[in-house]
């Protein structure tokens, strides 16, 4: 009787592979950067802007495409170039022979999957060409009209940001159900005067505190909170900061927090 070895056996159809010659996954490989690279700029950026960007993919050849890298140096978005920039070395590395169509529906695809999207920094003021933020006065406008069902704000002080307040009169016109929670010391709800009866506007019972919470929320699904109140300097002139949250885990308590402080029964709001 013959015995196995090491070099394999023969089998019907002629020699069988050895467990040597088997290929095998690697160990410790990269995995591939342009999905998650995509997933990003989806997260940072608003449908609309995405699907441009799409539309000038389709066009193109490969990431050497001179109207790809035109389009990436008339971005003038704070680290938006330098995003699309990596996004093209991460395309011309990893997937060279795919075509700017290929990478349109990548983007495409991962752009429909819905998924609780990152924290996100938003700023008003000076801000350096490669830092991932977007300026409060454009998330402001995105997130009131991101709202389908409510709107809850909170604002210090309230002065102009007639943007905003436009806004807010065209969630009220879709239905949007809006509280406008304000301080009363600061006269904020004089901003708001030109909006419908029907959004309600709450103030701090009592004299022990001051109402200084910033905060707009879009249904139970996106935040935005920061420094900025809702005025023109704010908006455009101060040096502030905030964050968007798009993560309902974490908007939904925010949202409770809210509407217990408004309820009659804890006596810490009322309608004015």
């Amino acid at each position: 009787m013959t015995r196995p070895t090491d070099r394999g056996t023969n089998g019907p159809d002629g020699p069988l592979a050895s467990p040597a010659s088997v290929p095998t996954a690697r160990q410790g490989a990269r995995p591939p950067r342009l999905p998650g690279l995509l997933a990003a700029l989806c997260d940072r950026l608003p449908a609309d802007r995405i699907t441009v960007l799409e539309e000038v993919l389709e066009k193109v050849t490969g990431p050497e495409d001179l109207l790809l890298r035109r389009f990436i140096g008339a971005q003038s978005a704070a680290g938006l170039a330098h995003q699309l920039t990596e996004i093209s070395r991460t395309w011309r590395s990893e997937a060279p022979g795919m075509t700017g169509a290929g990478l349109a529906l990548a983007l495409a695809t991962v752009r429909s999957v819905p998924r609780a999207g990152p924290a996100q920094v938003v700023v008003t003021g000076p801000m350096g060409t490669s830092i991932p933020a977007r300026m409060t006065s454009g998330v402001v406008e995105e997130v009131i009209r991101s709202a389908d069902t409510s709107l809850l704000i909170a604002s210090f002080a309230a002065h102009g940001a007639r943007h905003v307040v436009t806004e807010i009169g065209r969630a009220v016109d879709r239905g949007v159900h809006v509280d406008l929670l304000l301080e009363e010391s600061t006269q904020a709800s004089a901003a708001f005067a030109t909006l419908p009866d029907d959004v309600h506007v709450w103030h701090r019972v009592g004299t022990s505190g001051v109402l200084h919470a910033k905060l707009i929320v879009a249904d139970r699904h996106t935040a935005l909170l920061g420094s900025a109140n809702l005025t023109d300097r704010a908006l455009s002139d101060n040096i502030e900061v905030g964050v968007v949250l798009r993560d309902p885990h974490l908007v939904e308590p925010l949202v409770d927090h809210f509407r217990w402080l408004l309820s009659p029964e804890n006596n810490v709001m009322r309608l004015a």
